[in-house]
């Protein structure tokens, strides 16, 4: 064992040596962690980025920085008057030190060794800045040192006026509010160049404790702050108007309530570029993507100027309206709600509704698949039906009209009879409806019951949207979508939509067939007992239209397409009161009609396309045959090839009307749904 003599212990012990041998170490640490620094290259100067939203047209659809819309600035762009506060309020040394307050730092020290913790502040701007960027808030020393190792890497490789207005930018003011630039908008309504002394003041206080400085949470507070920082800027001479603190117009509610430009839809593809990037909405809107989406800025202004002229400002009613391109699944415009606002609730895709009369096209589609044609006829009459549990079921028609006599299914559901479709339900199995229903893209749970045929499963706008799109499509499997391309701040593309590539179970030649079955609620040749329900708007259409309306006690539905484009639209109150306005149970056609009309305006005129394996023709609605110049209607009908009629309309040979492959007469037949009654 190798014994060092106590004369060396007492060597290295005298007073000039130690305090040389331990200020040579202080030296080398310094040095090292200089030298670590400056090997780690310059911090970037900030750590969140606005994410910007493209309108399909590559047009600018707005600006995210967290919940903040948000624009950097540069240094000159802000009032002298605001700089000098800031630096008066929170380190009035800035210029003059290499990014820390070493007076500050030793007294605040002292105090945390007597507290037994990190409870005092002693940060210059650098520190704060430093902490805003890449640390959390907690007070602990291994955040202090990481904090430190910031703050050098900034000093060394950024100017003063750098670190400004990297500060600037991303200090937190209060109520959700990043940077001055969104501060100043949301507490003084004006730019941050055009500040005065007095709003400085107040603007400069409040980073300091924004839930405590903040003039709309504790306006006293505020003032007193205010004061202080006035008259700091006064004692340094960058003042001389009044001694007395001048008064500041602060924003009004209405002017902080600014409206995001198509508010919902931007909320929704927040929503969706955090699902696809999987990470939360705070980290998506503040990476710096470029997200270009399937906004068509047009037809967004034109459904918001539609819903806006339709529903009256002063009621209380409220709408959920959306658009879809049919042949991707893209999302062309969107509302949801009358008022962004004073509700960010997106009523066009988280609220769920009864659709009523606009399920049954979903009815009919299974009946279509299981041996109905359009020329099938059952009994519209008032009837209570008998359940399998012994229960009772007795739905009613509008207003308690009824043929009391056999209609075909255009008339049906150009008319919305709802006894008819409850007798469909029966007949091919609600089970059967529901499970198609799943397949078209209703995703919402369906009560496999007599009266899912009337729509009392509730549903969200941009389900029946993405089913009325399987349906005008003929079958595809689109889903719906906002976001066609991420590209990242460095121009990497990250993402681009990619539809998925699944085989329909759908049956296009039905799916048609329903299609042209839709275009009879336009169709006023088919009124008889009732009107068609499209008979209101259908002189404001110019061009051929599918579609089905809805009412409940609650909800006014009206959801349809052209060939390029379907829109649902939903009205009723957020409390599920009853509309009893019948002006009310109208708004949901008139935004329909009007912004359909608007939307393809100057688009030339289509018309729904037949696939292979459908054939037209004329036939006499109310009883089923082909059309002949005996038949009191006459109406172009499409059905899947092989079913048909057969026999053609002759009121005065009702026991032998002819067919219309032969010539000889023949005893009519009993049609299936005779016998199954």
């Amino acid at each position: 064992m190798i014994r060092i003599p106590i004369a060396s212990w007492q060597k290295w012990l005298r007073p000039k040596r130690l305090a040389a041998v331990i200020l040579g170490g202080v030296i080398t640490a310094i040095g090292g962690l200089l030298l670590i620094c400056y090997l780690m290259g310059p911090p970037p100067m900030t750590n969140k980025w606005s994410t910007t939203f493209y309108a399909n047209d590559s047009t600018i659809l707005g600006e995210q920085y967290g919940n903040t819309q948000k624009r950097w600035i540069a240094l000159d762009e802000v009032s002298p008057h605001l700089i000098h506060a800031t630096i008066l309020a929170e380190d009035k040394n800035f210029y003059k030190h290499h990014g820390f307050a070493w007076k500050r730092i030793f007294a605040a020290a002292l105090q945390d060794i007597k507290a037994g913790a990190k409870v005092e502040g002693a940060s210059t701007i650098t520190q704060q800045y430093a902490k805003n960027l890449y640390l959390t808030n907690d007070k602990t020393w291994t955040r202090k040192f990481k904090e430190a190792i910031y703050s050098i890497r900034l000093e060394m490789f950024y100017s003063k006026d750098e670190i400004l207005e990297g500060y600037l930018n991303t200090i937190y003011y209060g109520h959700g509010m990043y940077g001055i630039q969104a501060a100043s908008d949301y507490y003084m309504d004006k730019d941050p160049g055009s500040l005065t002394a007095a709003e400085a003041a107040l603007l400069a206080g409040i980073p300091k404790g924004p839930s405590y400085y903040s003039p709309f949470q504790n306006k006293e507070l505020a003032d007193e702050r205010q004061e202080y920082i006035y008259g700091l800027l006064q004692n340094e001479g960058y003042i001389t108007e009044p001694e007395s603190l001048p008064a500041v117009s602060l924003s009004t509610e209405q002017e902080r309530e600014t409206v995001r430009r198509a508010g919902y839809f931007q909320d929704y593809i927040t929503d969706e570029l955090a699902d696809v990037l999987e990470m939360d909405e705070d980290q998506a809107a503040t990476a710096g993507y470029h997200v270009y989406t399937t906004m068509d800025s047009d037809q967004q202004l034109k459904l918001e100027t539609q819903i806006a002229d339709t529903i009256p400002a002063d009621t209380e009613l409220q709408t959920g309206a959306i658009a879809i391109d049919p042949d991707t699944g893209a999302i062309t415009a969107m509302v949801g709600g009358t008022d962004y606002k004073a509700s960010t609730y997106n009523r066009a895709t988280t609220s769920k509704r009864m659709p009523g009369s606009a399920f049954k096209p979903f009815v009919y589609y299974t009946a279509l698949k299981n041996g109905f044609t359009p020329m099938t006829q059952l009994r519209s009459e008032e009837t209570t039906f008998e359940l399998p549990d012994g229960g009772e079921y007795a739905p009613g028609n509008f207003h308690g009209y009824y043929a009391n006599d056999e209609i075909t299914m255009v008339e049906a559901i150009a008319m919305s009879d709802n006894i008819y479709a409850v007798k469909t339900n029966l007949m091919v199995g609600a089970e059967k409806i529901a499970a198609d229903a799943k397949k078209l893209g209703i995703t919402s749970e369906l009560q496999a019951v007599p009266s899912l045929a009337l729509g009392t499963s509730p549903v969200s706008v941009e389900e029946m949207g993405v089913a009325y799109s399987r349906i005008a499509n003929g079958g595809k499997q689109v889903e719906s979508y906002t976001i066609e391309k991420i590209v990242d701040r460095n121009g990497k593309t990250i993402y681009t939509h990619k539809p998925q590539k699944i085989k329909s179970k759908l049956d296009k030649k039905r799916l048609f067939v329903l299609t042209d079955l839709m275009t009879g609620m336009f169709d006023d040749s088919l009124s008889s007992y009732m009107r068609v329900t499209g008979a209101s708007i259908k002189d404001q259409l110019s061009r051929p239209y599918a579609g089905k309306s809805g009412t409940t006690t609650t909800d006014s539905w009206m959801v349809g397409f052209s060939p390029d484009l379907v829109t649902a639209v939903w009205t009723g109150y957020d409390n599920n009161r009853s509309m009893e306005k019948v002006k009310e149970l109208a708004y949901s056609k008139e935004i329909w009609a009007g912004f359909m009309e608007a939307a393809h305006q100057g688009e030339p005129i289509k018309a729904f396309r037949p696939p292979a394996g459908v054939r037209g023709m004329f036939v006499d609605p109310d009883s089923g045959f082909l059309s002949t110049s005996y038949c009191e209607k006459r109406r172009f009908t499409y059905f899947v090839r092989g079913t048909e009629p057969k026999l053609y309309c002759r009121p005065d040979l009702d026991e032998f009307p002819l067919q219309s492959d032969q010539e000889e007469p023949m005893n009519r037949r009993k049609r299936w749904f005779d016998w199954l009654f």
